[in-house]
């Protein structure tokens, strides 16, 4: 149903396409508007197919597995990259970002939504504001890091690790609130 939904998408846009391509200064508007709707028809059902998905049981469960998970590494390994920041040299902290951190801020990334439906709104702000603050210090480290910027580098991984404690604690708060169906 989900690629019927794109296939009226595409069709629509590259419909619409030509049908404004025939003359350049008259548009059929019968014709042109079905095609339109057709297309909007075809983005609502993708939203809404979308959006029974983010709420299925099991995507919510396996992405609050995938959340916990990801929060308790990037902490792990910053609290271990914090412990020997003044080992790496400052052109390789870059390198030690990647190898480290991405996979999971990625996965965190992609799961990220269904702390919505899990945790509520306000919750999901929470975690979300010192997560995100802990992603740019983290960038920020990455950036000094190609730069030369050793002080910099030094700083900012003490302060993204702070970023993300408190929001592993945002998490581990909300999920002791969240509803019992909502735990794994």
């Amino acid at each position: 149903m989900k690629t019927i939904a794109y296939l009226l998408v595409a069709a629509s846009f590259l419909g619409g396409a030509f049908l404004a391509s025939l003359d350049e200064t008259h548009i059929d508007w019968v014709t042109f508007v079905p095609v339109i709707i057709a297309g909007v028809i075809g983005v609502v059902l993708i939203k809404r197919m979308d959006a029974s998905e983010a709420k299925s049981s099991d995507k919510l469960q396996n992405n609050r597995r995938v959340l916990g998970a990801s929060l308790d590494n990037i902490v792990k390994n910053l609290e271990a990259l914090d412990g020997r920041k003044e080992a790496v040299p400052t052109y390789d902290m870059r390198f030690e970002i990647d190898k480290l951190f991405r996979e999971d801020l990625n996965n965190f990334a992609d799961a990220r939504d269904s702390m919505k439906h899990i945790f509520g709104l306000q919750q999901f702000a929470d975690i979300m504001s010192s997560f995100a603050a802990g992603e740019r210090y983290i960038n920020r480290v990455w950036s000094a890091s190609t730069d030369g910027y050793v002080d910099e580098v030094l700083m900012y991984v003490e302060k993204s690790l702070s970023q993300f404690k408190h929001a592993r604690e945002e998490f581990e708060k909300a999920s002791s609130a969240a509803p019992v169906a909502a735990h794994v």
